[in-house]
């Protein structure tokens, strides 16, 4: 049994190991993705930009219809909301493959 247990273990040795073969690179996603996703950020950044603001002249003073405004309250966060639905579309399309002729 030593025997037959050395002799495998000489042939296991004697192997050698092959590179794998070398792959061809394909980006994970096509240029119409990275279009997507950056139109969806541009939404995102809008929308954010659209948020800020409001600063009252005097700190004492509250003025509901500054804070309050339909711009910060509707249309920045539906812009947000967007740009991420955006950003899902864009990640999740399938790339176009181009078939040699």
């Amino acid at each position: 049994m030593i025997l037959v247990y050395c002799n495998l273990y000489r042939v296991m040795a004697k192997q050698v190991k092959t590179s794998a073969p070398s792959r061809q690179y394909i980006p994970l996603f096509g240029k119409e993705n990275y279009r997507w996703m950056l139109i969806g950020l541009a939404a995102i950044l809008l929308g954010l930009l659209l948020m800020i603001g409001g600063k009252s002249k005097d700190p004492n003073v509250f003025d509901p219809s500054q804070v309050y405004s339909f711009r910060r309250i509707t249309v920045a966060p539906i812009l947000i909301l967007a740009g991420l639905a955006l950003e899902i579309v864009g990640i999740f399309k399938k790339p176009k493959v181009h078939k040699p002729q």
